[in-house]
């Protein structure tokens, strides 16, 4: 019958609970909600339901792949480590550190390896040319706060167990399960949001599983959600509607009155036209977040991935301090995680600054220490100094998830060494020279260092692994450890540990050395034999643990929380909703929050020139299914089918007026798809949709079930060129498109 055991989703970034059962071989039988979790409560999503079939998929692959002779055959971990550690070598050695690349995926946010050690891999590599799903997704929302805050990780995020008035934009929760915002039931909380009165208004040009529960839904044509939202900044200044002292956080904020002077070009009735949305519509939102006794402005992919993403990232807080709700329950707030350190003083940062480096061939610059993902292909294709000759992918397909990938396939090609970091054989491993796939969720340990940091509610939970790795296999923090100590010199013999242990003490000897630190001027040594007996990627958990906010410090805070503890709490340990942080959390050089930083206040300029731009013409925005992520959901039988499809949303009176019935082309600036059509009042009219994520019908890849239902590829259709430039984020929505029949 088996036994059970309980693990964390790593899935999505709702972080559910789960109870699996385990068979006597160790396999997943079942997975169902753990409702006694402190977090998720026993809510599960299909995508939870079906993690046995996606841990037991006979395409997982489970020894690693090397090309001989221009064919992937399986070779031990040995070879294939050490051949990635000398072809690496080489290459460093006659092109220097800047030809070797790392692309790092979405999956990397949800696995112990990815946060700890896929950024130490990429340290060591020594490389300028890191890139990663970021600049794809959520880039804008980190530059803005960078510029707010002094921190492009100071995520705020909405508390939606204590709002009065949730606006969200450009965001599809009940489908997502929520993102860039951890937050388990996204759906049960908009129920509770309204059992207690609460107002829910929805911005979106589509009519979302989501919109469809709102008190309010405004269809702005996407890409207009800065016009819009400056026609709201327009309004609480014009109609006095700022809220006194700001909440109680004016002390803490500058350039109001520079934000008020710009605001003053988008007043609603000049921007109504240019976002489909009327004056009165503007003006009636405005008032509705200030009169709320507490409201949380939310907004994510169509708000982050258009040609404004930064300026409207900017402008979301900037509607949440103006009207009293920032750092506030029932606004939004900055999560305290478990593993972040104990709060310090507050005190002054650096300028935050992007552009530190620039990309080769097209001068893009460096953001949060990354370049666009846009522009991966022609670093690998383009001949000169500095030509990105071998590539690194961690859990990540850009040949589906990038521009153009059929350009990126051909650069891959071409390429000297692709190593991938992957258990499928996709569209982009296919190139690879080297796989190396890690083991299933089953036999791995799970603790979410990123995303709790994005959690509406504290909690400390872990999952150990339940099934064991068997037949050698290593875990895949020992596979990018022995990477790391290949590459470095140490050989990948040497022993993994080493890895983490270094980290551990150059951590504990910072914090030492740090007068506000709860370890100041503690013993190093003392410390790190205090931690457990176990793998260091436990080792370094406890010591982060012990060095948060909520930990006992070594011994020093008794009544704070160990690995020990968290272990000995298998549903997880609750450690509380948010809390206010200011200013604690603030880094700018000028400690306040830094509402009109220069870069911001000048990309205005080109956003008021698009108000009298024609909106003629069809722009295609993405959506998401519940059963679907990304392009790494597809080979499951159990989320297949259905609703889940590649389609392309058209509105009837678009279907009329361009003769499309059931089959149609689109043409972007990329190229052209031919896509199956759904018809349907659904979508605004002067859109159309297609999903994100689909086109697995290349030649060379071992996704059976996917590729039985390929769909098309919608980045296809993007060449990459347009993009929000303080950010670096390319254009998927609101990209202008044609549509005719087949």
């Amino acid at each position: 019958m088996g036994r059970t055991a309980l693990r964390i989703c790593p899935l999505c970034e709702a972080t559910c609970g789960l109870t699996v059962t385990v068979g006597d071989d160790g396999r997943l039988l079942s997975a169902r909600g753990d409702a006694e979790d402190v977090f998720s409560h026993g809510y599960i999503c299909p995508k939870g339901a079906s993690l046995p079939e996606l841990d037991n998929d006979p395409d997982r692959l489970s020894r690693p792949l090397i090309r001989r002779d221009g064919e992937l055959v399986e070779a031990d971990w040995s070879d294939a480590l050490q051949t990635v550690v000398d072809r690496v070598g080489a290459i460093r050695a006659d092109h220097g550190a800047s030809a070797v690349g790392v692309y790092l995926g979405n999956p990397t946010a949800h696995t112990v390896a990815g946060a700890l050690h896929a950024p130490m891999l990429a340290r060591t590599l020594g490389t300028p040319n890191v890139f990663s799903a970021s600049t794809l997704d959520q880039m804008p929302k980190q530059i803005a706060l960078g510029y707010l805050f002094g921190n492009p990780f100071a995520f705020c995020v909405p508390d939606l167990d204590r709002t009065d008035h949730l606006v969200i934009i450009g965001a599809n929760p009940v489908v997502s399960n929520g993102s860039v915002t951890t937050a388990a039931d996204f759906p049960g909380k908009l129920a509770a949001l309204r059992k207690r009165g609460g107002h829910l208004t929805v911005i979106d040009p589509a009519r979302t599983r989501t919109a469809k529960l709102a008190d309010t839904h405004l269809a702005p044509r996407p890409g207009t959600d800065a016009a819009l939202l400056f026609g709201v900044v327009h309004t609480l200044f014009d109609e006095d509607l700022i809220a006194a002292d700001l909440g109680g956080i004016a002390q803490y904020v500058s350039g109001v009155q520079e934000l008020r002077d710009r605001s003053g070009d988008f007043a609603p009735e000049r921007v109504a036209a240019h976002c489909g949305v009327s004056a009165a519509e503007i003006r009636e939102l405005a008032r509705g977040i200030a009169a709320a006794p507490s409201a949380a402005v939310y907004g994510r992919m169509g708000t982050t991935t258009v040609e404004f993403g930064t300026v409207t990232s900017w402008l979301i807080d900037a509607v949440n301090i103006l009207t009293g709700n920032l750092d506030r329950p029932g606004g939004v707030m900055f999560p305290t995680p478990p593993t972040a350190p104990a709060p310090r003083p507050p005190r002054p940062g650096r300028p935050f600054r992007t552009g530190r480096w620039r990309s080769r061939v097209s001068g893009h610059p460096e953001v949060a220490g990354e370049l666009p993902s846009a522009a991966l292909a022609e670093e690998l294709d383009t001949p000169g100094d500095g030509q990105i000759r071998a590539l690194f992918t961690i859990g990540g397909n850009p040949v589906l998830s990038a521009p153009d990938g059929e350009r990126l396939s051909r650069a891959l090609d071409a390429a000297d060494l692709i190593v991938c970091v992957d258990p499928y054989l996709n569209e982009t491993t296919r190139h690879a020279d080297v796989i190396l796939p890690p083991p299933p969720s089953s036999a791995s340990p799970h603790f979410d260092f990123l995303l709790n940091n994005l959690a509406v509610r504290a909690t400390a939970r872990y999952s150990r692994p339940v099934s064991p790795l068997g037949d050698g296999r290593p875990g895949e923090s020992e596979i990018l450890c022995r990477l790391i100590l290949g590459l470095s010199g140490a050989g990948i013999d040497a022993d993994p540990m080493l890895v983490d242990e270094q980290a551990i003490v150059a951590t504990l000897g910072k914090e030492v050395a740090d007068p506000y630190s709860p370890v100041a001027g503690r013993d190093t040594g003392d410390m790190v034999a205090m931690l457990p007996d176990a793998p260091g990627y436990e080792r370094r958990l406890d010591m982060m643990l012990r060095l948060g906010a909520y930990g006992d410090a070594f011994g020093s805070r008794p009544d704070g929380i160990t690995l020990a503890d968290v272990l000995a709490a298998p549903h997880g340990i609750d450690l509380g909703p948010m809390r206010p942080r200011l200013p604690g959390v603030l880094r700018t050089e000028s400690g306040t929050i830094e509402l009109a930083a220069d870069d911001l206040i000048a990309d205005v300029d080109r956003l008021r020139e698009t108000l009298d731009r024609s909106t003629a013409g069809l722009v295609l925005i993405g959506r998401r299914n519940l059963r679907s992520n990304n392009s790494w959901m597809h080979n499951l039988t159990a989320l297949s089918g259905g609703s889940n499809r590649c389609t392309l949303y058209v509105h009837p009176d678009d279907a009329n007026r361009y003769g499309i019935d059931d089959i149609a082309v689109v043409r972007g600036p990329g190229g052209e798809l031919k896509v199956p059509v759904e018809i349907s009042t659904d979508i605004l009219p002067g859109v159309v949709s297609l999903p994100h994520g689909w086109g697995h019908d290349l030649a060379g890849t071992r996704l059976s079930v996917a590729a039985g239902a390929p769909g098309a590829n919608v980045n296809q259709l993007n060449d990459g060129t347009l993009m929000d430039p303080l950010s670096g984020t390319v254009t998927l929505n609101g990209l202008p498109v044609e549509i005719a029949p087949a």
